[in-house]
């Protein structure tokens, strides 16, 4: 019985390229194979630097503490669609936050964040930034290369959106914030440009916004970064500077010795769990003194 090979950090890297950048999954299978030393082990390895859509959920959707529903409502050139959940008793109104989805779309993982959140004491909306063209599809590769094609500046207003619509809901004390991961990392920096009735903004391992656009934020934003990450890291100082010339409340964390995606817990090969609970917690915290306080 052939011994599964050790997951290097090449491996990683492999993946990540092909899921962020080339999107070429036979030239990302044929280096994987160079890599394991065989196609049994590329084979073997594959699943474990991808997502499991079938990994255990950390907050049932039948949980009895919320309530939780698919909604929808109206963006600039269509109707948005979403999954919300809120605490069943909750006492007055909370703030509201944005869950953010990688490049997959809303799947299981981005819903079991948002009961995640919820249970935090939030309103918490993810909405499916595909749902004008036609919602997010099974296929997580058909959905990567959707997300290629999107308009950045109708997603940004699909978010602007977004904000505006849960500020009005009854359960809402008018305060929004957004989390979002990998590329919906981006779309919060990019929504903290956009939106200044944005409060508060969470940004994991997310591409930086154009440093012309900095000055714009009135947003507090928290910033994680794995500390493995050269393909983000790469903007870090540039933000930086432009964060600090603009005089803009932000926290900054790395973590040093992690992978991007360090925070999703269904993929085996990424995910650090004391670095995704250190960062959980700063960013609980966080939203809570800008959002409830």
């Amino acid at each position: 019985m052939e011994r599964m090979p050790k997951i290097t950090q090449a491996m990683i890297d492999a993946y990540d390229e092909y899921t962020h950048l080339t999107l070429d999954r036979r030239r990302f299978m044929e280096r994987l194979t160079a890599l394991a030393g065989s196609a049994a082990g590329a084979a073997a390895i594959a699943p474990l630097l991808a997502a499991s859509g079938a990994s255990a959920q950390i907050v049932a959707e039948s949980d009895s503490r919320l309530i939780a529903e698919e909604v929808t409502w109206a963006a600039p050139k269509g109707q948005m669609r979403g999954y919300i959940a809120r605490p069943k008793d909750a006492q007055g109104q909370l703030g509201a936050v944005i869950v953010i989805h990688e490049n997959r779309g809303l799947n299981a993982h981005t819903r079991d964040v948002a009961r995640r959140m919820a249970l935090e004491g939030f309103v918490a909306l993810a909405p499916d930034f595909l749902s004008l063209e036609g919602g997010t599809p099974p296929d997580e590769d058909k959905a990567r290369e959707m997300f290629g094609k999107l308009d950045r500046a109708a997603t940004v207003e699909n978010a602007v959106a977004t904000v505006a619509y849960l500020s009005e809901l009854d359960w809402v004390n008018g305060k929004v914030g957004a989390i979002g991961f990998c590329w919906g990392g981006g779309l919060a920096n990019q929504l903290a440009v956009a939106d200044p009735n944005l409060k508060a903004a969470v940004a994991y391992y997310g591409a930086q916004p154009p440093a012309e656009g900095v000055a714009n934020i009135k947003a507090a934003l928290m910033l994680h970064y794995a500390g493995l990450d050269e393909r983000i890291n790469a903007g870090i100082d540039g933000y930086k500077k432009a964060l600090d010339d603009a005089g803009t409340t932000y926290e900054l964390f790395v973590y040093e010795g992690v992978n991007h995606a360090f925070n999703n817990d269904t993929s085996a090969a990424r995910y650090d769990k004391a670095a995704a609970e250190l960062a959980w917690q700063r960013t609980v915290e966080f939203l809570k003194k800008n959002l409830n306080g």
